[in-house]
């Protein structure tokens, strides 16, 4: 009896509650988020004016690896994504598993990135009423969406569904905005064709895009999902490519006009960088209102990473690759229960080290890594061919998806030393736990 077949007598399987529809929302929710509404004015300080190429760039990068991922979760349609893609394509227990907990370790950097961020914008919302320190704040955010995420599946893609609906509007009121104010004779659309003084526009832009990177990140966590959600060989590639899309689109506008409308000096000061849009060209919006509506997106991001998270280290025990323990499903809820736990935990962990610019560019340094090894695992792959149809994307895409994302993760593109403190230290985390899963279960099977 293998592994797989020996957890699924013990355990009660996942319940397929997510449809075409619920399954675009969790894209689109899962991408659109902290990433926009938090650094798209550390990206102009960065970059200059022209933020907005450094976000197209990153959009054409991450849909050179979700042609990949749509390939790879169409031909094995199961919830541990990237470790199981590695795992296939080159067989190696420990690359399988430092990938599994890179992959959840950027999920939890993201969900701290969201919680900090949390903590700014409802902060703005409480001006001038008492409230506590904003790491409690972030803190208790945490906790909140850990109890959600343990309530079940169904009532958490549908939260997403809202608080995706929510974000958008957001967006769309920022862009909206911007244009109405350019449209009046107000702001300066010349500066978002600016770069920053003494640098090489391809060198920024470059530069850019490895923090904007975090802005597009999300597409991945999607695929693990495939177990919950209802016929995934048809349901994914559009979902996910169309999400992406969409979501791209949307980021490239709400930066050029955001740099149109707001001074860089602003920006550069200011740590709810939409709100100031709203703040200098729609004075008539109520700023609590739209600092609401940021709480509902920094939200959104944080609870479909803590979902992903957990959802990737249920995948993983369901492998066997990680402690068993972790893959138990609640009775009731039918979600991963201890998986839940131990992600909480260490995503407060996380929220308590650093602040929203480290940890966003460490989520994109991690998931980097992660999808360079993924275009290449494609490749591997396809020497391997399965019995059902599924996607195959043009051979250029993974090649092309594997070199930008190399050179994005690379010191070469100018990305924060600090970004490869955290992903080391995380990294350092996870060799000692492979040590002792190996000492406690590799000796048994031995």
């Amino acid at each position: 009896m293998s592994v797989h077949d020996e957890h699924s007598l013990e355990t009660p399987a996942l319940t397929r509650a997510i449809g075409p529809k619920l399954l675009l929302f969790f894209v689109i929710g899962d991408i659109l988020g902290t990433g926009i509404y938090t650094l798209t004015g550390d990206v102009a300080v960065e970059v200059g004016g022209a933020a907005w190429a450094s976000f197209g760039l990153a959009f054409f990068v991450a849909m050179f690896t979700a042609t990949s991922y749509v390939e790879l979760v169409s031909k094995y349609p199961r919830a541990a994504g990237a470790a199981l893609y590695v795992h296939r394509a080159f067989g190696l227990h420990f690359l399988t598993f430092l990938v599994a907990f890179t992959v959840m370790s950027s999920g939890l950097t993201s969900a701290g990135a969201a919680s900090r961020g949390f903590a700014g914008y409802f902060t703005e919302l409480m001006d001038g009423v008492f409230v506590p320190p904003e790491l409690v704040v972030a803190i208790a955010f945490l906790l909140v969406l850990g109890a959600l995420n343990f309530r079940g599946v169904t009532e958490s893609v549908k939260a997403n569904m809202v608080l995706t609906c929510i974000e958008l509007g957001g967006l769309v009121v920022v862009i909206v905005v911007g244009a109405f104010v350019l449209a009046g004779g107000g702001g300066d659309p010349a500066r978002s064709f600016e770069f920053a003084p003494g640098g090489n526009p391809f060198t920024l832009v470059v530069g850019g895009a490895g923090l904007a990177f975090f802005a597009l990140v999300g597409f991945e966590d999607s695929v693990n999902m495939a177990e919950e959600t209802t016929d995934p060989q048809r349901t994914f590639p559009r979902a996910l490519l169309l999400g992406l899309t969409i979501t791209g689109i949307v980021y490239v506008l709400v930066a050029f006009f955001t740099t149109a409308v707001v001074p860089l000096d602003v920006l550069a000061q200011s740590e709810t960088d939409l709100l100031e849009v709203i703040r200098a060209g729609a004075a008539w919006f109520p700023l609590g209102l739209f600092a609401l509506i940021s709480l509902c997106a920094v939200s959104n991001s944080a609870l479909i990473n803590l979902m992903m998270a957990s959802r990737l280290l249920y995948g993983m025990a369901h492998e066997g690759i990680v402690p068993a323990s972790l893959g138990h499903v609640h009775a009731e809820r039918r979600t991963p229960w201890v998986a839940i736990l131990f992600t909480t935990v260490l995503a407060i962990g996380l929220a308590s080290w650093s602040g929203v610019r480290q940890l966003g560019g460490t989520t994109a340094l991690l998931l980097l890594c992660v999808f360079t090894l993924v275009n290449v695992a494609v490749l591997v792959l396809r020497a391997r061919p399965v019995e059902h149809a599924h996607y195959r994307a043009p051979t250029i895409l993974p090649v092309l998806g594997a070199v930008s994302s190399a050179y994005l993760a690379s010191p070469w593109s100018g990305r924060d030393g600090s970004e490869y403190e955290i992903a080391g230290v995380l990294l350092a985390i996870g060799l000692v736990l492979w040590l002792v899963n190996w000492l406690i279960h590799g000796r048994r099977r031995a």
